[in-house]
């Protein structure tokens, strides 16, 4: 439904500039106009409006200004717009249009718009030239070998980025505005042939049911987009690094590439995709497999050790050795708070240390963590507020957890969880909170595609990029659950 359905063209070009200002009304300070005419006819008089900050002043003045106050034009009665389309006006990206909507949106989203006397029609010319930050290796996402480019806050920079990766014509674009206020653009990336039709039009439909006033970044999208909204766990994938995004399309994904924000969203995103790193198709197999198994065991001591030990240690003291519990014990004389407490204070304590860490200045963050961890966990141990095997413990949750800074968010929930069912019920409160974390993630789909379908597959070849890497001569077959044609391009292949 057009918003300006009350506003139209007219001949007069003074109308038109009264139009412009009453939409533009209180913005005087960045809507600029200028108004010029034909040195050869003084009949020929023109008008363009556009932002301040948002458009490159050079091509104004000399493809669009330039030309039509020199260039010698003869008295044209009609289709003088056209006139200086064809043959004045130099630009390789300009359209005409009678539409008040097209022309508001062009000048909001960095071009310039051109009124001529006795036209009925304007012109839109793409002079967009705002800032931008340049191309540079994303800081959450640095890696040892690999591409070093990162995406940046211009949707067509992003866009030429996966273009330079993937070169063919199968390679799609379909844009698309989200935001009711701020309009943003977004474009979804697929590749034509690999990408399943069934969740492209999910995607379409998903989107299509978005009522939003404003679309900032990737997230708005991923909470309004997910399967499951309540699951601590992501069903939506996002990356800063157009290597990525270029490997996920190939395997059949799609991509949702959003202006004004680095980030890019993949779907469908599966729960193996936490452990897999772009980093470990660049080094040895033998060493990524031994990476992603170390990554996988980290999460799973992350949300487990503090409930175990307590489990043990409150619960079920016959299954520790002796030695060491008469040391656990000996640890804690003197000490006024259960193990219970004692876990739970010291937890909240590392993520207050962390959330701290990763807010202030690099600089100033790195001190503060490294101080913060060994003066408080020393002097709370001195003092008797814990024992020293809770430090430990604490401490090698914390550093596992931060193997994995994709799944963080999830690590701390589940800590939580499954340290308070541990308090209730010990060992049995841990198995059963562990039980109900796998039946969830049995349970969770990602638009259609069940979120463990690699891990729990029968075929072989799509266990072979899961818990560890297989060659690249192994992998012949793309997952089954995610692209309509499986077979990967087999030349050079060993067999």
């Amino acid at each position: 439904m057009s918003k300006f359905k009350e506003y139209s063209l007219s001949k007069s070009l003074d109308s038109n500039i009264e139009m412009i200002k009453k939409i533009f009304n209180n913005n005087d300070d960045t809507l600029i106009i200028r108004s010029f005419q034909n040195q050869h006819n003084n009949s020929l008089k023109c008008c363009i409006f556009f932002i301040e900050g948002m458009v490159n002043n050079e091509i104004i003045n000399e493809n669009i200004i330039l030309p039509i106050v020199e260039t010698s034009i003869p008295s044209i009665k009609s289709n003088f717009i056209e006139y200086l389309q064809y043959q004045v006006i130099v630009s390789n990206n300009l359209q005409k249009t009678d539409s008040i909507d097209q022309l508001i949106e062009a000048v909001i989203s960095g071009n310039t718009i051109l009124f001529a006397e006795n036209s009925l029609e304007a012109i839109i010319i793409d002079t967009k030239g705002w800032q931008s930050r340049a191309i540079e290796e994303p800081i959450v996402e640095r890696v040892l070998r690999g591409p070093r480019e990162g995406f940046t806050e211009c949707i067509m920079v992003n866009l030429a980025l996966i273009r330079r990766k993937l070169r063919t014509s199968d390679l799609k674009f379909e844009f698309t505005t989200l935001g009711e206020r701020t309009n943003t653009k977004a474009c979804i990336c697929y590749i034509e042939g690999l990408a399943n039709e069934k969740i492209l039009k999910e995607l379409h439909k998903r989107l299509e049911s978005i009522s939003i006033d404003g679309v900032l970044d990737v997230n708005y999208i991923n909470e309004l987009v997910s399967d499951s909204p309540l699951s601590p766990f992501e069903t939506t994938g996002s990356t800063e690094r157009p290597d990525i995004i270029a490997a996920k399309l190939l395997e059949g994904r799609i991509a949702l590439v959003l202006d004004g924000t680095p980030v890019v969203m993949t779907v469908p995103y599966l729960f193996i995709e936490y452990f897999q790193s772009n980093e470990d198709y660049y080094l040895n197999y033998y060493f990524a497999s031994i990476g992603r198994v170390l990554r996988i065991f980290g999460f799973i001591a992350s949300i487990s050790i503090p409930a175990v030990y307590l489990s043990l240690v409150a619960f079920h003291q016959e299954m520790i050795p002796t030695p060491l519990i008469m040391s656990i014990y000996a640890a804690r004389q003197g000490v006024p708070f259960p193990t219970a407490i004692e876990l739970i204070v010291l937890l909240i304590t590392f993520e207050i240390l962390r959330e701290a860490g990763t807010r202030m200045p690099s600089y100033i963050g790195q001190a503060l963590s490294i101080v913060g961890a060994l003066v408080l966990g020393s002097s709370a141990v001195e003092a008797r507020l814990v024992s020293a095997p809770i430090v430990i413990v604490v401490g090698l949750s914390g550093i596992t957890g931060l193997m994995i800074p994709k799944i963080k968010s999830v690590s701390v929930t589940m800590r939580f969880i499954f340290l308070f069912l541990s308090s209730l019920l010990g060992l049995y409160g841990y198995i059963f909170g562990m039980s109900a974390l796998l039946i969830h993630l049995f349970s969770i789909r990602s638009f259609g595609v069940p979120y463990m379908s690699n891990l729990t597959s029968l075929h072989l070849q799509e266990l072979k990029d899961t818990t560890i890497r297989s060659p690249w001569w192994y992998m012949k077959d793309r997952p089954g659950s995610l692209s309509k044609n499986l077979r990967r391009t087999s030349r050079g292949q060993r067999q």
